[in-house]
């Protein structure tokens, strides 16, 4: 403990594994490596295949990369600690470790939900406008759209690791996961945290929730174009282009909405279920991503079997 005055501060916190389960952690890793091995496999395919295949140099598989490479990052902050937890029960981590943890994990979380709504945006062009999408979403465009999303992401959370630093904290360090999460270190300390709350909310509704209101306004203008088509067959072709990013919006969103609401009002929800949010929230879209556009996405999956005839041969 480091002592000022009256201001404490804790050297390090205790993460935790999975409550009530310590003893079957060695068998637990199992399936997280498993979903750990899939997402990094998966993602680091889905972006060779597009950085090959001259014919996915577009918009929408420019956003799918950057999709690929914020779940990559997700996968590759919590893996040390969790799997460090499974089988070395290493659970202490350092206090300003844990808040460089937290404001990466948190940072890419933005970053996701920003590129999910950037593609429904592409798919909206590219449905209502397709004569003019190449023009409208030109590659210096999305460079500058992906720029925005990580410059929007990184001062946005700059102040939350300072508003934690701030607080004095308690004796109990124990953290409720096995990676660091703002409302979980929020909680443990001992000063007014109000405006680390306000701050928050503000913060996760001004982004993350304005891009899931955004990505359904956008999907609402798709079914209205839709609608208008001509012929049954051209809206099943038109809304089958949409199908994967939907699933992987639905994914995410899901998970992190419920994850929010555990942390802020679910005071009497049983620590195991809090675990499997947070782990549902943080493993399992990087993992699905990769497999559900490698099978609803026709130019991936050829690619794909292409890349492996000529492995083969």
């Amino acid at each position: 403990w480091e002592f000022n005055g009256s201001f404490y501060q804790p050297s390090a916190f205790l993460m935790m594994g999975i409550p009530g389960l310590e003893g079957l952690h060695h068998w637990i890793s199992i399936p997280f490596c498993t979903l750990y091995l899939i997402a990094l496999l998966g993602n680091c395919m889905i972006l060779f295949i597009i950085k090959k295949t001259q014919s996915l140099h577009e918009p929408m598989y420019y956003f799918l990369s950057m999709l690929a490479v914020t779940d990559l990052g997700l996968v590759l902050c919590t893996l040390p600690t969790t799997l460090g937890i499974f089988w070395f029960n290493m659970r202490r981590i350092g206090f300003d470790a844990c808040l460089t943890q937290m404001y990466f994990i948190h940072i890419l979380s933005f970053i996701e939900s920003s590129v999910l709504l950037a593609m429904a945006f592409d798919r909206f062009i590219a449905i209502s406008h397709p004569l003019r999408h190449s023009s409208i979403l030109t590659k210096t465009t999305v460079i500058k759209i992906g720029l925005a999303i990580i410059l929007r992401g990184m001062v946005s959370l700059l102040p939350i690791p300072f508003l934690l630093k701030r607080l004095t904290y308690c004796a109990k360090t124990e953290l409720s996961h096995s990676f660091c999460f703002h409302p979980d270190i929020m909680n443990l300390a001992c000063a007014d945290i109000k405006v680390n709350v306000f701050y928050g909310m503000i913060i996760l509704l001004s982004t993350v929730g304005m891009d899931f209101i955004f990505i359904v306004l956008s999907y609402i203008l798709i079914i209205k174009t839709v609608i208008s088509l001509a012929t049954k067959e051209e809206c099943l072709k038109a809304l089958n282009t949409c199908v994967s990013h939907i699933c992987a919006v639905l994914v995410f969103f899901i998970p992190m909405i419920g994850l929010s609401m555990i942390h802020r009002f679910g005071k009497n929800v049983p620590p195991l279920v809090n675990t499997l949010v947070a782990y549902t929230y943080l493993i399992i879209p990087p993992a699905l991503n990769p497999i559900i556009y490698s099978i609803k996405s026709s130019h991936i999956r050829e690619a794909l079997l292409r890349a492996l005839r000529r492995k083969s041969e």
